[in-house]
C-alpha cells in the first residue's frame, strides 16, 4: 500500500477520533452552548470534512483508483433508487424509535447521551438548518472515506472482502469515539451493514442516502425526545 495511503488510514484511526473526543469534551465542560457556537461547530466540521474528502480522493485517483473501485461509477437505476429510499425510512425509522426509547431511560448512557444532544444537537430553527447541511456532509464524506477510499485501497492491497467490512467498520467505529462505548458499538454495527450493501449494491451512493437519513432523523428527533426529557426533569 503506498505511503500516503497509509498516512490516511493512521488519519482515520487516531487523528479523527482523538479530534472527535477533544471537540465534544470542551463542549461537554462547559454550562450551556449558544447558537453562535453551535453555528461555527457545524460550520467548521462541514469544511472539515470537504477538505478531508477533496485531499483523499485527490490522493485516490493519483495513485489510480477508479471511480469503478471508488464505488461511484454506478448509475441511480429505478432499483437503487427503491432501494435507497427504503433504507432511509428503515434505518430512519429504527433511529427514531431508538431515540424515543433512550428517551424513556436512565443511567449513565442515557444520561450522558441528553448531556451531549444538549451541546451539539440544534435547538433552535437556524441551528437546524445549519445542522440539516452537516447531516448531508457527513452522509456524503464520511461514505466516501470509508466505504468509499478505505473500502477500495485495502481490496486493492488484495485483502478479502468480509475483512474489509469488517476493518473499515472499526475505523468508522472508532470516529465516533466521542459519543462513548454504545456510540462506537452502534456505528461500528452500522459500518457493517453500509460495508455489506456497498460491495452488494456495487455503489456508494444509496450508503449515502442512508447514512444522511440517520443523522437527519438525529437532528430531528433528538432534540424532540432527549432535551425535553432533560427540560422536565
Amino acid at each position: 500500500m503506498p505511503w500516503d495511503f497509509w498516512l490516511i488510514f493512521l488519519a482515520l484511526a487516531v487523528l479523527i477520533p482523538w479530534r472527535g473526543r477533544i471537540r465534544l469534551q470542551r463542549l461537554l465542560d462547559r454550562l450551556s452552548v449558544s447558537t453562535r457556537e453551535k453555528l461555527v461547530l457545524y460550520g467548521t466540521t462541514i469544511a472539515f470534512q470537504w477538505l478531508l474528502m477533496g485531499l483523499v480522493a485527490w490522493r485516490a485517483f493519483a495513485r489510480g483508483l477508479t471511480v469503478t473501485e471508488l464505488g461511484l461509477a454506478a448509475r441511480f437505476s429505478t432499483r437503487q433508487s427503491l432501494i435507497s429510499v427504503a433504507g432511509a425510512l428503515l434505518l430512519g425509522g429504527f433511529q427514531w424509535f431508538n431515540l424515543r426509547r433512550v428517551a424513556n431511560m436512565t443511567g449513565a448512557v442515557p444520561d450522558f447521551m441528553r448531556k451531549m444532544a444538549a451541546r451539539i444537537l440544534p435547538a433552535a430553527h437556524l441551528e437546524l438548518a445549519a445542522y440539516l447541511a452537516l447531516a448531508v456532509t457527513a452522509g456524503i464524506c464520511e461514505e466516501f472515506l470509508y466505504r468509499g477510499f478505505a473500502m477500495a485501497a485495502l481490496s486493492r492491497a488484495g485483502i478479502v472482502s468480509w475483512a474489509v467490512v469488517v476493518i473499515t467498520s472499526v475505523l468508522f467505529g472508532l470516529a465516533h469515539t466521542y459519543q462513548g462505548r454504545s456510540g462506537v458499538a452502534a456505528t461500528g454495527l452500522m459500518g457493517l451493514v453500509f460495508g455489506a450493501a456497498r460491495i452488494w449494491l456495487e455503489s456508494l451512493l444509496p450508503v449515502m442516502v442512508w447514512h444522511s437519513a440517520v443523522d437527519l432523523v438525529a437532528g430531528l428527533a433528538g432534540p424532540k425526545y432527549l432535551l425535553k426529557l432533560r427540560e422536565t426533569k
